[in-house]
């Protein structure tokens, strides 16, 4: 008898990925180099430990080194003590580095912001510091459902409709194989297999956003309009992630039509270009110059816009990171101070 459906469901995405870690491996160092490291990211909550105990039952069997570490955010009183109990509980699934990293949340772009930029540099330097080849993440269907929802209440956008991408991160260091998962599926397959979950209290708390989002805004929408609003949004994600990725194509080939050597950009040409691709030009320009991605959004590219599309002899336009945009003869002139 095979193991439980919920069992195999995450150890067969797992599996996916690690093959395609391992052929990316043996294409690029050789069939005779060391085996690829692989880390898992465990919280401790229950779509973290699903992940590792299929890392820790997968791995060795295709030859991968299989480790894991924990974020301490220090957030919490006894945050320390609970990681350490995370690094117990991934040294018990024979993952090999098992680590506990601490780290210091700012405050910049808000607390939930602050706490996912601090984690991925924590996860950054523990991936360099043990040479992995990738990271694995425990985000899920609903996990995606909800960043497709945080991104349409922005206003951001088809790239912030796609959501997470399964391969992210610098030379795709970071894998995500529980987007086609439901949270539902990981919590039963760490209760079948009598693996210990934490269960994060900042999950139910309605002072962050995604919270309320999960347990009131998920559900409400699930009640006016049926079951399969995770599934239609996750669906819709990886929609938008293809049209945006087609777009991001078109305005890098239409870059080089606009821009001259000094970095200036062809007004003319530039309105010539569909809106979509336009803007994508303009935030690449953008972020060129200086201005932090976390820190532009829509509402700054669609001022610069209108530098173009209505022009009115408006002035300089000052965006984050202290880039300056203004129309001077016929020419977009970005300059950072």
């Amino acid at each position: 008898m095979g193991p439980h459906p919920a069992v195999a469901a995450i150890r067969l995405a797992v599996r996916r990925v690690l093959h395609d870690v391992l052929t990316s491996h043996t294409r690029r160092s050789g069939p005779d180099a060391p085996p690829p490291l692989v880390l898992a990211a465990c919280s401790g909550g229950a779509d973290s430990m699903a992940l590792a105990s299929a890392l820790a039952f997968e791995a060795p069997r295709l030859g991968v080194r299989a480790g894991g570490v924990t974020v301490d955010h220090g957030l919490q009183d006894g945050s320390d003590t609970r990681a350490a109990e995370v690094v117990l509980r991934m040294q018990s699934l024979r993952l090999d580095p098992a680590e506990a990293v601490a780290v210091e949340v700012g405050r910049d772009g808000g607390p939930e912001a602050a706490a996912r930029d601090a984690r991925y540099a924590a996860l950054d330097d523990a991936a360099r510091r043990h040479g992995a080849d990738a990271v694995l993440l425990g985000h899920t269907r609903d996990d995606q459902a909800e960043t497709v929802l945080l991104g349409l209440a922005r206003g951001s956008g088809t790239r912030s409709l796609s959501g997470m991408a399964a391969v992210s991160g610098a030379d795709g260091r970071y894998r995500r194989p529980f987007l086609e998962i439901d949270r539902q599926t990981a919590r039963k397959a760490c209760l079948i297999q009598s693996l210990p979950v934490w269960d994060d209290p900042h999950n139910t708390d309605p002072s962050y956003t995604r919270s309320r989002l999960r347990h009131e805004g998920l559900p409400a929408l699930e009640k006016a309009l049926g079951k399969g609003v995770v599934e239609a949004l996750a669906r819709t994600a990886q929609l938008s992630r293809d049209d945006a990725d087609a777009l991001d194509s078109w305005a890098v080939e239409a870059e080089r039509g606009v821009a001259d050597a000094t970095g200036a950009l062809d007004v003319a040409a530039l309105y010539s270009l569909p809106p979509a691709v336009r803007r994508r030009v303009l935030r690449r320009a953008l972020l060129r110059a200086g201005s932090p991605a976390g820190s532009l959004f829509a509402r700054h590219i669609e001022e610069v816009d209108r530098l173009i599309t209505a022009w009115r002899g408006q002035g300089a336009i000052d965006l984050p990171g202290l880039v300056g945009v203004r129309r001077q003869g016929g020419k977009l002139v970005i300059r950072q101070g």
